[in-house]
């Protein structure tokens, strides 16, 4: 339409008009509704703003697609910003090129010890829970590095998928685990007693570990037999938006950073942004944190 518009000084040379339209496969009618709203203001002018206010509050914010973009307007209400439904935010973000890539594929790193006592699985692919600290998943993913690499364990709740436990290193024994599992409890005590979730991955399946379960009072579960990556599809999910939100999406090679600067971007990430201000669609659009207090601040109510 730009180009018509120019070419025939906005309609007005009528016989360039039908030769450009022709050759652009544009109605005159099309280009004639042009020239009427081409001047007016951009109906969504609010609404862009509003949406690039969003993805400027965190630097991660930039990998929301139109559902937790949708669900992050409704939380922040943005002042004198009509919301509009999902599919006119989906549109809108079309239009002003706000829309981000499709996720890639992770791969998973798990080796199973066939040899070794294994445990039932307890949640059978179930990975919601009403309330906190009842169950959780946890895995290890690996990130390569320019040193070496590096090994994240992490434990998600089910509840609201908040990281309740994490641990880091340059090998992935079964110490990492420990250390994780360890964490999580003494800085949530409420985990005691809570089912943990994993692959049957060696280091889920080591002594080590079973004496660390037993200890902080976990009920643990497992994969069931044949090692069905669906069992543990929670926990894979959560490692796949981690690699694509702080990687993939921004054309970031995990091998330019040192063991010791992913660690703090991996901590910076899940323990600041993901917990405390990461938009979740599991969540209603909420983050871990805000979905937690509204649940204890509906217990306080109540009572």
């Amino acid at each position: 339409m730009i180009f018509i518009d120019s070419k025939t000084d906005g309609g007005k040379i009528k016989g360039k008009l039908a030769l450009y339209c022709r050759l652009m496969e544009v109605s005159r009618q099309g280009f004639y509704d042009y020239l009427h709203t081409k001047d007016k203001p951009y109906k969504y002018a609010s609404l862009v703003k509003a949406i690039k206010e969003i993805i400027e509050e965190d630097e991660y914010n930039d990998t929301y697609g139109r559902i937790r973009m949708y669900q992050a307007l409704k939380l922040k209400q943005p002042k004198g910003v009509k919301i509009p439904c999902r599919a006119t935010v989906r549109k809108v973000m079309k239009e002003n090129h706000l829309t981000v890539p499709t996720r890639r594929k992770p791969n998973g790193i798990t080796k199973a010890d066939r040899e070794a006592q294994k445990s039932d699985n307890k949640i059978k692919r179930n990975f919601t829970a009403d309330k906190p600290f009842a169950k959780g998943v946890t895995d290890i993913t690996e990130i390569p590095a320019k040193n070496g690499k590096l090994y994240v364990s992490a434990i998600f709740d089910c509840y609201d998928s908040e990281v309740v436990g994490l641990s880091m290193d340059d090998n992935m024994k079964a110490e990492l685990c420990v250390r994780t599992l360890s964490s999580a409890v003494k800085m949530h005590p409420q985990m005691r007693g809570a089912i943990v979730h994993s692959d049957r991955g060696s280091q889920y399946t080591s002594a080590k570990y079973r004496s660390a379960v037993a200890e902080n009072g976990i009920i643990q579960s497992m994969n069931s037999a044949g090692g069905r990556c669906h069992d543990n599809a929670r926990c894979e999910s959560m490692w796949a938006r981690m690699k694509e939100e702080m990687f993939y999406r921004r054309n970031r090679k995990p091998e330019n950073y040192s063991v010791e600067e992913l660690k703090s971007m991996v901590w910076y990430y899940f323990i600041s942004y993901w917990n405390n201000r990461r938009i979740c669609s599991a969540n209603d659009g909420l983050p871990p944190t805000v979905k937690r207090k509204q649940y204890y601040s509906n217990l306080m109510n109540a009572a």
